[in-house]
Protein backbone atom coordinates (compact mmCIF):
# COMPACT_ATOMS: atom_id res chain seq x y z
CA UNK A 1 0.00 0.00 0.00
CA UNK A 2 1.33 3.83 -1.03
CA UNK A 3 2.63 5.98 2.22
CA UNK A 4 2.87 9.23 1.09
CA UNK A 5 -0.38 10.25 -0.34
CA UNK A 6 -2.26 13.94 -0.60
CA UNK A 7 -3.85 14.42 2.46
CA UNK A 8 -7.30 14.86 -0.09
CA UNK A 9 -8.39 12.95 -3.58
CA UNK A 10 -9.19 15.88 -5.85
CA UNK A 11 -10.86 14.33 -8.07
CA UNK A 12 -13.43 11.71 -8.95
CA UNK A 13 -12.11 8.75 -11.73
CA UNK A 14 -14.16 8.97 -14.54
CA UNK A 15 -16.09 6.22 -16.80
CA UNK A 16 -13.81 4.00 -19.05
CA UNK A 17 -10.81 5.12 -17.22
CA UNK A 18 -8.36 2.12 -16.92
CA UNK A 19 -6.69 1.48 -13.46
CA UNK A 20 -4.02 -0.56 -13.14
CA UNK A 21 -2.26 -2.06 -10.21
CA UNK A 22 1.60 -0.91 -9.76
CA UNK A 23 2.36 -4.05 -8.41
CA UNK A 24 -0.46 -7.09 -8.86
CA UNK A 25 -0.54 -4.90 -12.77
CA UNK A 26 -4.27 -6.09 -13.20
CA UNK A 27 -6.54 -3.79 -14.86
CA UNK A 28 -9.72 -2.27 -14.27
CA UNK A 29 -12.37 -0.35 -16.24
CA UNK A 30 -14.19 2.31 -14.25
CA UNK A 31 -17.83 1.72 -15.33
CA UNK A 32 -19.47 4.21 -12.77
CA UNK A 33 -18.83 5.47 -9.36
CA UNK A 34 -21.47 4.00 -6.95
CA UNK A 35 -20.73 5.13 -3.29
CA UNK A 36 -18.29 7.89 -1.70
CA UNK A 37 -17.53 7.80 2.46
CA UNK A 38 -15.21 9.25 5.19
CA UNK A 39 -11.79 7.16 3.80
CA UNK A 40 -12.78 6.82 0.23
CA UNK A 41 -14.82 6.32 -2.72
CA UNK A 42 -16.41 3.20 -4.22
CA UNK A 43 -16.38 2.69 -8.41
CA UNK A 44 -18.23 -0.17 -10.24
CA UNK A 45 -15.19 -1.50 -12.67
CA UNK A 46 -14.86 -4.11 -15.16
CA UNK A 47 -12.38 -6.67 -15.19
CA UNK A 48 -12.60 -9.01 -17.95
CA UNK A 49 -15.91 -10.30 -17.91
CA UNK A 50 -16.35 -9.55 -14.33
CA UNK A 51 -17.75 -6.44 -12.54
CA UNK A 52 -16.00 -5.83 -9.26
CA UNK A 53 -16.13 -3.42 -6.73
CA UNK A 54 -12.77 -1.33 -6.46
CA UNK A 55 -12.46 1.16 -3.15
CA UNK A 56 -10.21 3.85 -3.95
CA UNK A 57 -8.84 6.41 -1.48
CA UNK A 58 -5.42 8.48 -0.25
CA UNK A 59 -6.29 7.41 3.18
CA UNK A 60 -3.11 4.78 3.17
CA UNK A 61 -3.11 3.41 6.93
CA UNK A 62 -7.37 3.84 6.78
CA UNK A 63 -7.33 1.83 3.80
CA UNK A 64 -4.50 -1.17 5.11
CA UNK A 65 -6.93 -1.43 8.24
CA UNK A 66 -10.23 -1.95 6.14
CA UNK A 67 -8.50 -4.71 4.00
CA UNK A 68 -7.29 -6.38 7.25
CA UNK A 69 -10.49 -6.66 8.50
CA UNK A 70 -11.57 -8.68 5.23
CA UNK A 71 -9.17 -10.63 5.73
CA UNK A 72 -10.14 -11.46 8.67
CA UNK A 73 -13.99 -11.63 7.79
CA UNK A 74 -12.79 -14.14 4.74
CA UNK A 75 -11.48 -16.56 6.70
CA UNK A 76 -14.94 -17.29 8.21
CA UNK A 77 -15.84 -19.91 6.42
CA UNK A 78 -19.92 -20.10 5.00
CA UNK A 79 -19.61 -16.65 5.82
CA UNK A 80 -21.59 -13.37 4.46
CA UNK A 81 -19.86 -10.87 7.40
CA UNK A 82 -18.74 -8.99 3.88
CA UNK A 83 -17.59 -9.12 -0.07
CA UNK A 84 -14.98 -11.42 -0.60
CA UNK A 85 -11.61 -9.57 -1.04
CA UNK A 86 -9.88 -10.04 -4.76
CA UNK A 87 -6.99 -7.91 -5.06
CA UNK A 88 -4.78 -5.07 -3.19
CA UNK A 89 -2.64 -2.60 -5.34
CA UNK A 90 -1.63 0.87 -5.40
CA UNK A 91 -2.53 3.02 -8.59
CA UNK A 92 0.03 5.61 -9.97
CA UNK A 93 -2.52 8.57 -11.38
CA UNK A 94 0.34 10.69 -12.00
CA UNK A 95 3.93 11.53 -11.56
CA UNK A 96 3.82 11.53 -7.49
CA UNK A 97 0.25 11.21 -7.24
CA UNK A 98 -0.14 8.04 -5.94
CA UNK A 99 -3.93 6.12 -4.45
CA UNK A 100 -3.88 2.73 -2.63
CA UNK A 101 -7.19 0.93 -4.18
CA UNK A 102 -8.55 -2.62 -3.08
CA UNK A 103 -10.89 -5.26 -5.28
CA UNK A 104 -14.24 -6.78 -3.36
CA UNK A 105 -16.63 -8.80 -4.80
CA UNK A 106 -19.88 -6.86 -6.41
CA UNK A 107 -22.65 -7.42 -4.31
CA UNK A 108 -25.35 -6.60 -6.71
CA UNK A 109 -29.04 -6.25 -4.79
CA UNK A 110 -31.57 -3.54 -3.25
CA UNK A 111 -32.22 -1.91 0.02
CA UNK A 112 -33.89 -3.55 2.70
CA UNK A 113 -36.31 -0.71 3.05
CA UNK A 114 -37.13 -1.12 -0.84
CA UNK A 115 -37.17 -4.91 -0.46
CA UNK A 116 -39.71 -4.80 2.15
CA UNK A 117 -41.64 -2.26 0.46
CA UNK A 118 -41.95 -4.51 -2.88
CA UNK A 119 -42.50 -7.91 -0.68
CA UNK A 120 -43.83 -7.55 2.33
CA UNK A 121 -42.94 -6.16 6.39
CA UNK A 122 -43.22 -9.84 7.40
CA UNK A 123 -39.93 -10.02 5.88
CA UNK A 124 -38.48 -7.67 8.29
CA UNK A 125 -38.40 -10.84 10.56
CA UNK A 126 -36.42 -13.12 8.59
CA UNK A 127 -33.94 -10.03 7.70
CA UNK A 128 -33.44 -9.58 11.52
CA UNK A 129 -32.46 -13.32 12.00
CA UNK A 130 -29.88 -12.69 9.52
CA UNK A 131 -28.39 -9.77 10.36
CA UNK A 132 -28.18 -11.30 14.15
CA UNK A 133 -26.44 -14.23 12.45
CA UNK A 134 -24.04 -12.62 10.53
CA UNK A 135 -23.62 -10.19 13.60
CA UNK A 136 -22.80 -12.98 15.99
CA UNK A 137 -20.35 -14.69 13.73
CA UNK A 138 -18.25 -11.27 13.51
CA UNK A 139 -18.30 -10.63 17.14
CA UNK A 140 -17.12 -14.26 17.44
CA UNK A 141 -13.96 -13.22 15.35
CA UNK A 142 -13.45 -10.22 17.98
CA UNK A 143 -14.83 -7.52 15.42
CA UNK A 144 -17.58 -4.99 15.99
CA UNK A 145 -19.68 -3.56 12.58
CA UNK A 146 -19.81 -0.06 14.51
CA UNK A 147 -20.80 1.99 11.40
CA UNK A 148 -23.90 -0.41 10.63
CA UNK A 149 -26.74 1.51 8.64
CA UNK A 150 -29.00 0.68 6.08
CA UNK A 151 -26.41 2.27 3.12
CA UNK A 152 -23.76 -0.39 4.18
CA UNK A 153 -27.01 -2.95 3.71
CA UNK A 154 -28.07 -4.59 0.48
CA UNK A 155 -30.63 -8.01 -0.02
CA UNK A 156 -29.82 -9.98 -2.68
CA UNK A 157 -32.40 -12.11 -4.60
CA UNK A 158 -32.91 -15.74 -5.10
CA UNK A 159 -33.00 -16.30 -2.03
CA UNK A 160 -32.91 -13.15 -0.41
CA UNK A 161 -30.00 -12.19 1.55
CA UNK A 162 -28.98 -9.97 3.88
CA UNK A 163 -25.42 -8.74 2.68
CA UNK A 164 -22.85 -6.25 4.52
CA UNK A 165 -21.05 -4.15 1.91
CA UNK A 166 -19.03 -1.73 4.00
CA UNK A 167 -16.46 -2.56 6.80
CA UNK A 168 -15.04 0.79 6.95
CA UNK A 169 -16.12 1.61 10.21
CA UNK A 170 -15.65 -2.43 11.82
CA UNK A 171 -13.79 -2.11 14.94
CA UNK A 172 -11.53 -4.37 17.04
CA UNK A 173 -13.70 -5.12 20.27
CA UNK A 174 -13.08 -2.92 23.27
CA UNK A 175 -11.77 0.09 21.29
CA UNK A 176 -13.97 3.18 20.54
CA UNK A 177 -15.93 3.37 17.27
CA UNK A 178 -13.99 4.69 15.01
CA UNK A 179 -16.82 5.71 12.38
CA UNK A 180 -20.18 5.80 13.00
CA UNK A 181 -23.77 7.99 11.55
CA UNK A 182 -25.61 9.85 14.22
CA UNK A 183 -29.19 8.23 13.80
CA UNK A 184 -27.59 4.86 14.34
CA UNK A 185 -24.75 5.82 16.99
CA UNK A 186 -26.05 5.00 20.42
CA UNK A 187 -24.29 7.85 21.80
CA UNK A 188 -25.88 10.51 19.82
CA UNK A 189 -29.06 9.35 21.59
CA UNK A 190 -27.27 9.61 24.86
CA UNK A 191 -28.19 5.80 25.52
CA UNK A 192 -24.65 4.23 25.72
CA UNK A 193 -20.85 4.73 25.08
CA UNK A 194 -19.73 5.12 21.99
CA UNK A 195 -17.65 2.15 22.76
CA UNK A 196 -17.13 -1.90 20.33
CA UNK A 197 -19.85 -4.15 21.86
CA UNK A 198 -21.80 -6.19 20.35
CA UNK A 199 -24.68 -3.89 21.95
CA UNK A 200 -23.74 -1.10 20.18
CA UNK A 201 -24.34 -3.11 16.66
CA UNK A 202 -27.91 -4.67 18.29
CA UNK A 203 -28.78 -0.81 18.83
CA UNK A 204 -27.77 0.15 15.62
CA UNK A 205 -29.79 -2.38 14.13
CA UNK A 206 -32.87 -1.40 15.79
CA UNK A 207 -32.00 2.40 13.92
CA UNK A 208 -31.94 -0.39 10.31
CA UNK A 209 -35.67 -1.03 10.85
CA UNK A 210 -36.81 2.15 12.44
CA UNK A 211 -35.47 3.89 9.08
CA UNK A 212 -37.21 1.34 6.83
CA UNK A 213 -40.33 3.09 8.50
CA UNK A 214 -39.15 6.86 9.17
CA UNK A 215 -36.63 7.57 5.84
CA UNK A 216 -36.31 11.21 6.65
CA UNK A 217 -34.93 10.07 10.13
CA UNK A 218 -35.75 12.03 13.05
CA UNK A 219 -33.48 13.95 15.75
CA UNK A 220 -33.32 13.31 18.99
CA UNK A 221 -34.70 15.35 22.24
CA UNK A 222 -34.42 15.97 25.58
CA UNK A 223 -35.71 12.52 26.13
CA UNK A 224 -34.33 10.02 23.77
CA UNK A 225 -35.39 6.80 25.62
CA UNK A 226 -38.93 8.22 25.80
CA UNK A 227 -38.85 9.31 22.01
CA UNK A 228 -37.42 5.93 20.53
CA UNK A 229 -40.16 3.50 22.34
CA UNK A 230 -42.77 6.01 21.43
CA UNK A 231 -41.37 5.48 17.39
CA UNK A 232 -41.02 1.55 17.96
CA UNK A 233 -45.17 1.48 19.64
CA UNK A 234 -46.41 3.57 16.61
CA UNK A 235 -45.47 0.97 14.09
CA UNK A 236 -47.98 -2.07 14.07
CA UNK A 237 -45.70 -4.38 11.65
CA UNK A 238 -43.12 -4.33 14.95
CA UNK A 239 -45.47 -5.64 17.35
CA UNK A 240 -44.22 -8.86 17.72
CA UNK A 241 -40.52 -7.80 17.57
CA UNK A 242 -41.27 -4.67 19.72
CA UNK A 243 -40.27 -6.45 23.07
CA UNK A 244 -36.69 -7.36 22.00
CA UNK A 245 -36.13 -4.42 19.83
CA UNK A 246 -36.67 -2.02 23.04
CA UNK A 247 -34.32 -4.51 24.71
CA UNK A 248 -31.82 -3.59 22.24
CA UNK A 249 -32.29 -0.13 22.32
CA UNK A 250 -31.22 -0.46 26.31
CA UNK A 251 -28.33 -2.65 25.74
CA UNK A 252 -29.91 -5.36 27.46
CA UNK A 253 -28.37 -8.26 24.84
CA UNK A 254 -25.12 -9.64 26.18
CA UNK A 255 -24.67 -10.86 22.50
CA UNK A 256 -26.43 -11.04 19.16
CA UNK A 257 -27.39 -15.00 19.40
CA UNK A 258 -28.88 -13.74 22.83
CA UNK A 259 -30.92 -11.65 20.85
CA UNK A 260 -31.14 -13.89 17.76
CA UNK A 261 -32.58 -16.59 19.73
CA UNK A 262 -35.17 -14.69 21.43
CA UNK A 263 -36.67 -13.67 18.53
CA UNK A 264 -36.72 -16.82 17.12
CA UNK A 265 -38.21 -18.33 19.82
CA UNK A 266 -41.39 -15.17 19.09
CA UNK A 267 -41.57 -16.32 15.78
CA UNK A 268 -41.83 -19.90 16.18
CA UNK A 269 -44.40 -19.10 18.83
CA UNK A 270 -46.72 -17.39 16.46
CA UNK A 271 -46.66 -19.19 13.48
CA UNK A 272 -47.32 -22.00 15.11
CA UNK A 273 -50.51 -20.44 16.77
CA UNK A 274 -51.46 -19.00 13.01
CA UNK A 275 -51.41 -22.62 11.89
CA UNK A 276 -53.44 -24.26 14.40
CA UNK A 277 -55.89 -21.13 13.69
CA UNK A 278 -56.00 -22.34 9.86
CA UNK A 279 -55.74 -25.99 11.15
CA UNK A 280 -52.65 -26.44 8.94
CA UNK A 281 -50.17 -29.31 9.21
CA UNK A 282 -48.14 -29.12 11.96
CA UNK A 283 -45.29 -30.45 10.15
CA UNK A 284 -44.50 -26.91 9.16
CA UNK A 285 -43.61 -26.03 11.90
CA UNK A 286 -41.43 -28.68 12.83
CA UNK A 287 -39.49 -28.29 9.73
CA UNK A 288 -39.25 -24.27 10.36
CA UNK A 289 -37.49 -25.92 13.61
CA UNK A 290 -35.16 -27.89 11.59
CA UNK A 291 -34.49 -25.82 8.73
CA UNK A 292 -33.80 -22.81 10.98
CA UNK A 293 -31.08 -24.84 12.75
CA UNK A 294 -29.31 -25.69 9.51
CA UNK A 295 -29.21 -22.00 8.84
CA UNK A 296 -31.07 -21.84 5.08
CA UNK A 297 -34.28 -20.79 7.34
CA UNK A 298 -35.58 -17.90 5.24
CA UNK A 299 -36.81 -20.82 2.68
CA UNK A 300 -39.15 -22.50 5.15
CA UNK A 301 -40.29 -19.10 6.06
CA UNK A 302 -42.01 -17.89 3.25
CA UNK A 303 -43.65 -21.35 2.86
CA UNK A 304 -44.82 -20.61 6.98
CA UNK A 305 -45.95 -17.16 6.08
Amino acid sequence: MAKNLQKKASFVVRTGTIIQGKWNNKKYTVVRKIGAGMIGTVYLCRMQNRLVALKMSDQAISMTAEVNVLKSLNKVQDNRLGPFLLDVDDWEYQENRTYSFYVMEYINGISMEEFVRKNGYEWIGVFLIQMLEQLEKLHQTGWIFGDLKNDNILITSSPPLVRFVDVGGTTKSGRSIKEYSEFYDRAYWHLGAREAEPSYDLFAMVMVVLAIFYPKKFKRNHDSKTLLISRLNAIPELRLYNRSLQKAVFGKYASAKEMKDELMHLMIKQQSKAKRKENKPSYLVEAFLIIVASGTYYFVLQMLL
